[in-house]
């Protein structure tokens, strides 16, 4: 009875035991972080929050202010061109086109008979002669294109207000009875001008190998020559 009550005792010791063991090792698996690797994960999950976190707002504030800034100074300088691109004529420095001028032909006798153009700029306007000579033909033959003598001028020519610039035309330059009459002269700032203006003769000169002189604020500078 003694034997079979001890190893019975011993048997239910060692069971309890393993029981315990059991237990105990159970009980240190989730309690303990470190040896299970729960905390690693945990850990870099929040490094990578934190730094998903700061990254966009740094690149936000990278990025938005950078490309606000650059907007800004984008914007201001194409309103600058688009108000020089529309023509502002309350600016300066835009060249005079034609259509910025009002011109006026009459006839002077002395000291050499010639036709005195006069340019003025219109109402509003501020331009510049930038092309000192300007393009004067009659009809629309390459026969009534007034040839450029080159005398007098200022390069360039402001027009403003009351200010106005002179050149000179000398419509026959040729000895005899050639030539061909006509009333109207048609004058541009440029030789590429689209639209150039046409103003009315005095009377209907003969034409024949015309000249014209530079532009200028003085008229006596203006009397065409044959040089």
């Amino acid at each position: 009875m003694r034997s079979r009550s001890a190893t019975r005792s011993t048997r239910l010791f060692l069971a309890a035991a393993a029981v315990t063991a059991l237990a105990a090792t159970t009980a240190c698996g989730p309690e303990d972080p470190a040896e299970n690797g729960a905390a690693t994960p945990t850990a870099a999950s929040s490094a990578d929050g934190g730094a998903k976190g700061e990254a966009p707002a740094g690149e936000s504030a990278t990025d938005g202010g950078g490309t606000a800034a650059s907007g800004s100074k984008s914007n201001g300088g194409t309103g600058g061109e688009s108000a020089s691109g529309t023509g502002d004529k309350s600016g300066y420095g835009q060249s005079c086109g034609t259509n910025d001028l009002d011109f006026t032909v009459t006839w002077e006798a002395q000291p050499i008979s010639h036709y005195l153009i006069t340019a003025k700029a219109k109402s509003g306007i501020t331009c510049y002669l930038d092309v000192n000579t300007p393009s004067v033909s009659f009809g629309s033959g390459a026969d009534g294109v007034a040839s450029p003598v080159g005398q007098g001028g200022e390069d360039p020519i402001k027009l403003s207000g009351s200010s106005v610039a002179y050149a000179g035309v000398n419509v026959k330059t040729t000895q005899g009875e050639g030539g061909k009459q006509f009333e109207h002269v048609i004058i541009a700032t440029t030789e590429e001008e689209p639209n150039p203006a046409q103003v009315e003769l005095p009377d209907a000169p003969t034409v024949d190998k015309p000249i014209v002189t530079n532009w200028s604020i003085e008229r006596g500078e203006t009397i065409p020559r044959v040089i």
